[in-house]
């Protein structure tokens, strides 16, 4: 089977919502919560709610209008801003309980294909995230959905957030390699044009789900991406990963 991208020796992932379901882990992750404390809201639009504060957040620390932080930080203040806008009680949730809840993005399902084509995609290509979570956060979503990585690039490493062009360039020159040698592996149009922009190749994953049955977002590739597949074991099938 022939490799499309025979260049290319390392694939780096966006990994909420292209490996795994943040949406569905989250919400699982909430009802509880929201039961518990009598907060009058579903639990997957919290979970989408709490989301759509996720690039507004990154911004601010990309347009340098506050200092670098990792992921969890920017996620647990965006989670209590979610919560006061349900008016949850803050005086009767003790703090290991949001944190705790914080860390529902460290125990995500991948998609029913990622463990498979991530493992077939491994046997000729070194993978791993490239991806705005921190270090801790995707060693241990990798620990909780058997993803199998061989090392983890991204934002903490680069100290920088997507789609910013460092963010691409310094993980491939953690792993060693030049631009046009890693391919970005993405289910969202805007980081596939930032890391062509910076001179990596590019694979599309479709993920018609990622935002729940109303999605209208990344339902198609925008562009002629190099690999464009319905799913990673597709992708696995274009890159010759038996």
């Amino acid at each position: 089977m022939n490799d499309t991208l025979p260049d290319v020796k390392f694939l780096g992932f966006d990994v909420f919502g292209t490996v795994v379901d943040w949406r569905s882990g989250v919400a699982r992750a909430a009802a509880p919560f929201l039961q518990k404390y009598g907060l009058e809201v579903d639990p997957f639009t919290f979970a989408d709610e709490w989301r759509a504060l996720y690039q507004p957040s990154m911004q601010q620390v990309r347009s340098g209008e506050r200092p670098w932080v990792k992921l969890d930080v920017l996620n647990r203040g965006n989670l209590e801003t979610v919560l006061s806008r349900h008016d949850a009680d803050f005086g009767r949730i003790a703090d290991a309980e949001i944190a705790d809840l914080n860390r529902a993005w460290e125990r995500l399902d991948p998609w029913p294909d990622s463990v498979e084509g991530l493992t077939r995609l491994k046997h000729r290509k070194a993978i791993g995230p490239l991806s705005n979570g921190h270090i801790a956060g995707m060693l241990n979503l990798a620990r909780f959905g058997g993803l199998p990585w061989d090392v983890i690039t991204g934002a903490e490493v680069t100290k920088s957030y997507k789609p910013m062009p460092q963010t691409y360039l310094r993980s491939a020159e953690a792993v060693g390699l030049a631009p046009y040698e890693v391919a970005m592996v993405a289910a969202h149009n805007d980081d596939l044009r930032a890391a062509r922009a910076a001179g990596l190749r590019t694979i599309f994953i479709r993920r018609p789900a990622e935002h729940g049955p109303h999605q209208r977002t990344d339902l198609e590739p925008e562009e002629a991406w190099d690999v464009i597949a319905e799913t990673l074991t597709q992708a696995a099938d274009a890159l010759g990963c038996n």
